[in-house]
C-alpha cells in the first residue's frame, strides 16, 4: 500500500532524547531507534490523530519488548499520558495523512525543478506519474534490508543464560584467537556445563559478551589443570598399599624372633 510509510529523519539517530532513552532503559542506540519506529508506526497504522484511549503502556512495552519503555519515552516528551490516555505529540506534524500529503508534495515539486526547462503542461505529468512509483520501490528496498538490520540489533541486545545456548561461530572464532585456545576444546561438555552454571545466576551478556564468558573459562579451566601437582614418575607413597608391604623387607632376623637392621 502506498500509504505503508512514516516519515523518519536522520537526524534523530544522534538526538539528545535517543541517548537519554538508551542510558535508562540499558540499550544501545540503535535498538532504541528501531523501538521508536515501532511505536510511531504502531500509532500511524493503529490511530487517526495520535490519541489511544483505549491502549494501556503495558500494551505498547509489550510491543517494543522493553519493560518501562513508554515511560521513558514520557519523560523525553515524545509521548504524552493525560487523563488515563496516549498520544503521540505534534503528530499530524510527521504522520497521518495530511503530513504524508505534504511530503509527497514536497517529492513531486523536487522531482519537476529537476526538469529539463520545458513547459508546466510538458513536464508535470512525468513527476506526478514516476513519484510513487519511486516512492514503493525505496520501500520495497527497506523492507528487504529490515531483517539483517533487526538481526543486528537483536545481537547487541543482553540476556540471561537460558538452555539450549550455544555459542555463534564469528565470536567465537573472535574470542579464541584473542583468548588463545583452540576451537576443539569447546566441546559440547564445556558448553553444557558452562550453560548450566550460568542458568543459576542473574548475569546478563549479548552473544558476543557469553561467548568470550564461555573460551574464558574454558581458558581458566586448563590453567587450573595444568597447575595442579603430580606425582613424581618412579615412586610410591609409604603410606599407601600397606596390606601388601612387607614390614621385616631389609632386616636381619634374630634367633629370639627379633629383627635389626
Amino acid at each position: 500500500m502506498a500509504g505503508d510509510w512514516i516519515k523518519f529523519e536522520l537526524a534523530t539517530l544522534d538526538k539528545p532524547e535517543v541517548c537519554q532513552i538508551a542510558d535508562v532503559a540499558d540499550i544501545d542506540l540503535d535498538a532504541v531507534v528501531g523501538k521508536l519506529l515501532r511505536v510511531w508506526g504502531w500509532f500511524d497504522q493503529q490511530t487517526e490523530a495520535g490519541n489511544a484511549p483505549s491502549v494501556t503502556k503495558k500494551l505498547l512495552d509489550r510491543l517494543v519488548g522493553v519493560s518501562g519503555f513508554c515511560n521513558h519515552m514520557i519523560s523525553v516528551g515524545w509521548l504524552i499520558e493525560a487523563d488515563g490516555e496516549i498520544s503521540i505529540p505534534n503528530f499530524d506534524r510527521h504522520n497521518g495523512k495530511t503530513a504524508k500529503n505534504r511530503s509527497l508534495t514536497a517529492l513531486r515539486v523536487a522531482s519537476h525543478k529537476k526538469g529539463n526547462g520545458k513547459s508546466n503542461a510538458a513536464s508535470v505529468t512525468p513527476p506526478l506519474a514516476n513519484a510513487l512509483p519511486r516512492e514503493e520501490k525505496r520501500r520495497d528496498k527497506e523492507q528487504q534490508q529490515a531483517p539483517t538490520a533487526i538481526a543486528n540489533i537483536e545481537a547487541r541486545q543482553r540476556f540471561e543464560m537460558f538452555e539450549g545456548w550455544a555459542p555463534d561461530e564469528v565470536s567465537l572464532a573472535t574470542h579464541l584467537k584473542l583468548i588463545g585456545i583452540t576451537a576443539d576444546q569447546v566441546t559440547p561438555e564445556a558448553t553444557k556445563e558452562f550453560v548450566s552454571y550460568w542458568l543459576t545466576r542473574d548475569t546478563a551478556h549479548n552473544q558476543a559478551g557469553w561467548c568470550r564468558e564461555l573460551v574464558a573459562s574454558i581458558k581458566r579451566s586448563g590453567v587450573r589443570a595444568a597447575a595442579a601437582p603430580t606425582a613424581r614418575p618412579g615412586r610410591s607413597s609409604q603410606h599407601t598399599d600397606l596390606a601388601n608391604q612387607d614390614p621385616h623387607a631389609g632386616l636381619e632376623a634374630r634367633t629370639d624372633g627379633s629383627y635389626r637392621i
